[in-house]
């Protein structure tokens, strides 16, 4: 028959039962201690009890005037008694020389020999000894008593081993319930502390806490998600290897401990993590990642602190960038089938009309003026996804009226661009800035109080226009897009490229934050200034790496 397996004692149960082992065996110690120290005290005091009551008997004038009487037991044995039952000793014995008692608490043994040493008080020397006489085992103190210089007797007094132990029992007793009080009050105390450590440990033991430990770590460093704790004070508590990568701290920097606002997290972010409130699925740049952060506070009767998870939105963002490129151009394709086949239906009328030269000249010019545009851009621009993207572009702002216009001085050779930075932040750079600048000479367009532009060259007259500046030399490439909007005011130059700033309500905001992220990623800058046609214009200039430039240069 197998036992059953019993669960090894929690960690606080093995705390408790070694501190109760350690107290009573600290209080065991000093309780011997105390004993031992007790009776070597008690001899002490015993013994300078007796050699004081010795030296003082024999120092008496009365006792050496006794002592050349003919009868000296008469006068000294009621003296002896005195002395005995006033200092409560046992004995005080005065005798002669050679040992023979003149006095003695038991009268019957007056006249017999002192039983033990006198050697050394016969050679004028006090002394103590320990030893069995009629009254049992004794301390007893013996010294010379002195007639002019001459030795006429001794006097021995001395008190029971058993009367000193009964004082030692005396004080054990005590000592045994003060050595119990204090076990008893260790216990209690140590049995609130470890109730206290149970309750923290959730009654685990010692086994458990240090596998949960292990796996703990492991979790840590093996979760893909960034995982942040604060404490109370909003200080780092713990931070895992994703978390520190999603917040772009060094792995030199020593974040535990380190108050949030001391990390040089974005504003917004470290408002994020020090806010009491829980954050669902909140959207934050920093320097070089978008982030999806969510916060829930640790509340257990007091706030304790906060946890943090962290998910890299960067390339969700980008892919989801690009999603809406797709979608706008396809939205284009089909407004531009829409048209084709209204200008066909044109065509195919004149031409049932017997207007032939008339449906000859209209078609020929609408293609003329779709392949001009197509020509300018290809011929310009050689770098397939920018060319893609700014006809792409411009079929979307001529849906909503607006004229999208590639600069004369554009240009950038195929094979001028290198790896880094990327096509996919060339896109989120030059499209989102086009979506802005296209989306303002709209609004501005169709507001009260529009004044049109004078006409640019290749433009119509008074038409919404975006500027496209694309140029790539030997050292860097040169995005510049500018609108004839409403433009933006220099009190709000530094606040543009923040997220979520705009003027189109709550759930905007976002691309210009991504543009500066992005040019910041390839150590580029971004600028903006008033453009010449009265909006905003935003440059963006990207270093290229000299070998890639001179490979656009010899292509």
């Amino acid at each position: 028959m197998r036992l059953p397996r019993t669960r090894p004692r929690s960690l606080a149960g093995q705390l408790f039962a070694m501190q109760v082992v350690l107290i009573a065996a600290v209080v065991a110690g000093c309780a011997v201690f105390a004993y031992v120290s007790g009776s070597a005290q008690a001899e002490e005091t015993a013994e300078r009890q007796v050699r004081a009551a010795a030296v003082a008997v024999a120092g008496s004038p009365s006792v050496r005037e006794a002592i050349r009487t003919p009868d000296p037991s008469a006068v000294l044995q009621p003296y002896a008694e005195r002395v005995r039952a006033d200092t409560r000793i046992a004995f005080v014995t005065i005798m002669d020389p050679r040992r023979v008692r003149w006095t003695h608490p038991d009268p019957a043994l007056i006249g017999e020999t002192f039983l033990g040493h006198t050697r050394e008080a016969l050679r004028g020397r006090t002394f103590t000894e320990t030893y069995t006489g009629t009254l049992g085992p004794s301390i007893r103190v013996v010294t010379p008593v002195r007639d002019g210089g001459r030795i006429v007797g001794l006097v021995s007094a001395g008190i029971t081993v058993d009367r000193v132990s009964s004082q030692v029992r005396e004080q054990l007793g005590a000592l045994a319930l003060a050595a119990g009080g204090a076990l008893a009050l260790g216990g209690a105390g140590t049995y609130v502390i470890n109730a206290r450590l149970r309750r923290h440990t959730h009654g685990m033991n010692a086994a458990e806490l240090s596998r949960l430990h292990d796996y703990h770590q492991a979790t840590l460093h093996a979760v893909r998600e960034g995982l942040l704790m604060l404490d109370g004070r909003r200080r780092v508590a713990l931070i895992n290897d994703a978390g520190r990568e999603l917040l772009g701290l060094e792995p030199e920097t020593e974040a535990v401990g380190r108050a949030v606002d001391e990390l040089a997290l974005p504003a917004p972010l470290t408002g994020a993590l020090l806010a009491s409130e829980a954050r669902v699925d909140e959207l934050h740049l920093t320097a070089e990642r978008v982030i999806v952060v969510n916060t829930r506070p640790v509340v257990g009767g007091e706030r304790r602190g906060t946890v943090v998870t962290l998910r890299d939105h960067t390339e969700l963002q980008a892919l989801s960038g690009e999603l809406d490129s797709e979608r706008g151009f396809t939205q284009a394709l089909r407004s531009q089938a829409h048209e084709a086949a209204n200008r066909l239906h044109t065509v195919v009328s004149l031409i049932e009309l017997g207007r032939a030269e008339e449906a000859v000249g209209f078609a020929t010019a609408e293609l003329e003026l779709a392949q001009a545009l197509t020509d300018r851009v290809v011929g310009a621009v050689e770098e397939p996804v920018l060319a893609a993207l700014l006809l792409g572009k411009a079929a979307q702002a001529n849906e909503r009226g607006v004229e999208l216009v590639l600069a004369e001085d554009s240009l950038i050779d195929d094979g001028a661009l290198p790896a880094s930075p990327g096509r996919r932040d060339l896109v989120t750079i030059l499209g989102n800035l086009i979506d802005n600048a296209v989306e303002a000479a709209s609004e501005n367009a169709d507001g009260a109080g529009f004044v049109p532009p004078p006409r640019a060259a290749g433009g119509a007259a008074g038409r919404a226009r975006v500027t496209v500046t694309a140029l790539a030399d030997d050292r860097e490439l040169l995005l510049r897009v500018a609108d004839t909007g409403a433009g933006i005011g220099p009190q709000a130059a530094d606040e543009v490229f923040r997220r979520g700033w705009s003027t189109h309500g709550a759930g905007r905001g976002l691309g210009l934050a991504l543009v500066r992220q992005a040019a910041h990623r390839n150590g580029g800058t971004v600028e903006l200034d008033a453009g010449p046609e009265g909006g905003a214009r935003f440059t963006v200039r990207l270093p290229l790496a000299p070998r890639a430039a001179a490979a656009g240069v010899t292509a």
